[in-house]
C-alpha cells in the first residue's frame, strides 16, 4: 500500500506540473491529414513539434508519419519522419520534436510501442490525441504523459496519465479563425473576403461594446440582487479593471487618434507601392513591345 501510495503521489506531481498548449495549426493539421488518410486506414498519428520551457510544452507545428498497425505489431516509415522534421528544422529551428499525436478518443495497446520511439528523440514526450469520431458532438483534445511504473530490478512498464491542455493563438490565428467562423451560416459555407484594417477596427470596437454592456447589466443586477453574486467572475473583473491604464479622456482620445493615424498612413504607403508597381509593370509591358 506504501509504494501504491508513493507511485500514485509521483504521478499527480509530474501530470500538475506539465501544461500542454496546442494552437489552431496543429488541429487543423491534423484533420487535414486524417481526411486524406488511405481507406483502409482507421488511425492516423504524427509527429509534434513546438518548444517545452519551465513545465509548459507549446505545440506549433506536427507533421503526418504514415504508419501500419496490425495485431501484434506497428509498422511506421521512421526514416520518412527523420527527413521532414530535418527539412522543418531548416525552415524553423527553433521548433523541435516534443511528443507524438494520433487521432482516436482513447490510448490504444501500440501507443506504448509508439511512445516508446519518441521517448528516444525527446524528454518526456507528450501523446495528443484528437477524437476525429465527434463523439458527443465535439471534437475531444486530450493529452498524456508516460509514467513508468514497477519495482526496482523487476518487470518494468508504463501507464499514460491525463495532463491539462489547452488551446493557444497568436493574434493573427485569431483573426484567422474569427474568419473561419463567418464562413458557416446555418451550417453552409460560405465564401468570405477578409476585410481591410479599419473595418477590422470598427467590428472589433463594435464586439468589446456589446461585451462591456452584458459585463455593466450583470453588475447591475448583482448590486440589485436580481442575481447571485460569482466570486470568481468579481476577482476576473478585479484584474480586468486594474490591468486598464489610468488615463484621462483627452489622453486616451490623443493615444487612439496617434495610433489611427499611424494605421491610415501605413495603408496609404502599401496603396501607393501597389498602385506604382502595376505602372510599372504596365511601362515594362509596353516598352517590350
Amino acid at each position: 500500500m506504501t509504494f501504491a501510495r508513493m507511485t500514485v503521489s509521483i504521478i499527480t506531481k509530474m501530470a500538475l506540473n506539465l501544461v500542454v498548449k496546442v494552437h489552431p495549426v496543429v488541429l487543423f493539421q491534423i484533420v487535414d491529414a486524417y481526411e486524406r488518410r488511405n481507406a483502409d486506414t482507421h488511425r492516423v498519428i504524427g509527429t509534434l513539434l513546438g518548444s517545452s520551457d519551465k513545465g509548459i510544452v507549446e505545440v506549433t507545428n506536427c507533421f503526418c508519419v504514415p504508419h501500419k498497425e496490425y495485431d501484434d505489431q506497428v509498422e511506421a516509415e521512421l526514416s520518412y519522419a527523420m527527413d521532414v522534421y530535418e527539412l522543418n528544422r531548416r525552415v524553423n529551428s527553433n521548433e523541435a520534436i516534443v511528443g507524438w499525436w494520433a487521432t482516436g478518443h482513447e490510448v490504444t495497446n501500440h501507443s506504448s510501442v509508439i511512445h516508446e520511439y519518441y521517448s528516444r528523440e525527446c524528454v518526456n514526450p507528450v501523446h495528443l490525441t484528437v477524437d476525429t469520431s465527434l463523439q458527443g458532438g465535439r471534437m475531444g483534445l486530450k493529452a498524456y504523459i508516460c509514467v513508468s511504473l514497477g519495482v526496482p530490478n523487476g518487470k518494468q512498464g508504463c501507464m499514460f496519465t491525463s495532463i491539462p491542455v489547452d488551446v493557444t493563438c497568436y493574434d493573427p490565428e485569431v483573426f484567422a479563425l474569427q474568419l473561419c467562423q463567418k464562413t458557416i451560416t446555418a451550417g453552409r459555407p460560405k465564401n468570405v473576403n477578409p476585410m481591410v484594417d479599419l473595418a477590422q477596427v470598427a467590428e472589433a470596437g463594435a464586439k468589446m461594446g456589446s461585451l462591456l454592456e452584458q459585463v455593466l447589466n450583470y453588475v447591475e443586477d448583482v448590486l440589485a440582487e436580481r442575481q447571485p453574486a460569482n466570486n470568481e467572475v468579481g476577482r476576473s473583473l478585479l484584474h480586468l479593471v486594474n490591468s486598464v491604464p489610468h488615463m484621462t479622456t483627452e489622453q486616451f482620445s490623443e493615444m487612439f487618434n496617434s495610433n489611427v493615424k499611424d494605421l491610415l498612413m501605413v495603408i496609404t504607403l502599401s496603396q501607393l507601392i501597389k498602385t506604382q508597381l502595376q505602372l510599372n509593370e504596365k511601362l515594362t509591358l509596353l516598352t517590350s513591345v
